[in-house]
């Protein structure tokens, strides 16, 4: 029963329970409070309660709180001085009713009576407008950011996908122009390559459902997908990994090493006449994350000729987005003959 009563009324009875509280205090402290008085204030209160509600349906019905800043607080002045003549007249009326406090009415005329009442219900009604007020301005500037925060995520997650969405058939068609390759060469080794692709798509479905996953199960895809360009390169490909065993629970996004491996390959390994090697490191540095993959090959003094493609330009939005800036992403030339992809994330705690 006492769920279904709204926040709104909660505050209505509470703030006038306490009205009628703290005036009972002062009447009993500094003098007496007899029967009529608690009466005239328990009907007044009452009263104030129905009042005040009035006043809040004529705040929506003429939408104030949808106006500008200072039509509202215009409305909001004027609308205190109306129902706090309603109020005076109103305490006025209980108060002949009950025949409390005869001495005021022949010490005051009717109109000063009524001034008096009015004045003092104005710091009521101003007291509740301007909590009422401020509540809604508030509460107004927190679904706001709630929204924002909800539309941020929103983009966030639809990019994420958008990205995921370009990665598995940049990969597959990379993959099955490997196999074939193969076709009519080795149908034998055809057939191990579409095994071995067959595990990376399975690895690759079930990574689509999480934005991120251990660098263990990222680093079984990659050899999965090495082994595959493997039977292509034969001997011009060679292949070293070194993997900080730490590291191996350690988040990163799905599909990025793979990525990164890919375009290695694509870009470095496949351009040179004698093959290269593909050398895969991980390890913590600094309080950091830090993958890398190295390829033979140059940029030739210029990233574009290295970055063309959708491999490298997906590492980077993914980073921006699951780190919040906190990720960073380089690639550049090592050693003279050699391309290194490094990627520097923030250190996970692992339960």
């Amino acid at each position: 029963m006492l769920n279904k009563i709204s926040k709104y009324w909660w505050c209505q009875i509470i703030g006038w329970s306490v009205n009628i509280g703290i005036s009972i205090f002062f009447v009993t402290t500094f003098g007496k409070a007899d029967h009529l008085y608690i009466k005239s204030l328990i009907l007044t209160c009452i009263t104030g309660l129905a009042i005040t509600h009035v006043m809040r349906l004529c705040i929506h019905h003429f939408r104030l709180l949808n106006k500008s800043l200072k039509k509202q607080v215009l409305h909001f002045i004027l609308l205190t001085f109306i129902f706090s003549i309603i109020f005076g007249v109103a305490s006025e009326g209980i108060d002949a009713l009950l025949k409390y406090n005869p001495e005021r009415a022949e010490k005051y005329t009717a109109a000063q009576r009524l001034f008096i009442s009015s004045f003092n219900a104005l710091w009521l009604m101003l007291m509740w407008n301007f909590i009422y007020f401020i509540y809604h301005h508030v509460e107004k500037n927190r679904n706001r950011e709630l929204d924002t925060f909800r539309l941020e995520a929103l983009v966030k997650s639809l990019e994420l996908k958008t990205i995921k969405s370009h990665i598995n058939p940049h990969f597959i068609f990379n993959a099955l122009n490997s196999i074939r390759a193969l076709v009519d060469e080795n149908p034998e080794r055809a057939r191990t390559a579409i095994t071995e692709l067959s595990n990376i798509l399975r690895s690759s479905m079930r990574a689509e459902k999480q934005e991120t996953v251990p660098l263990q199960q990222e680093i079984n895809i990659v050899k999965d997908y090495l082994a595959l360009e493997h039977m292509r390169f034969e001997e011009r490909l060679q292949i070293d990994i070194e993997i900080d065993p730490d590291t191996l629970q350690q988040p990163i996004p799905p599909m990025m090493l793979q990525t990164l491996v890919e375009n290695a390959i694509k870009h470095g390994i496949s351009k040179q006449i004698r093959g290269g090697t593909i050398r895969i490191t991980s390890f913590f540095k600094n309080d950091h994350h830090e993958l890398t993959v190295q390829n033979s090959g140059r940029l030739n003094g210029s990233l574009d000729s290295n970055t063309e493609g959708f491999g490298i330009k997906s590492t980077q939005d993914r980073l921006n987005l699951l780190y919040n800036g906190k990720a960073h992403f380089e690639i550049q030339d090592i050693n003279g003959n050699m391309v290194e992809s490094r990627v520097i994330m923030p250190v996970a705690s692992i339960l």
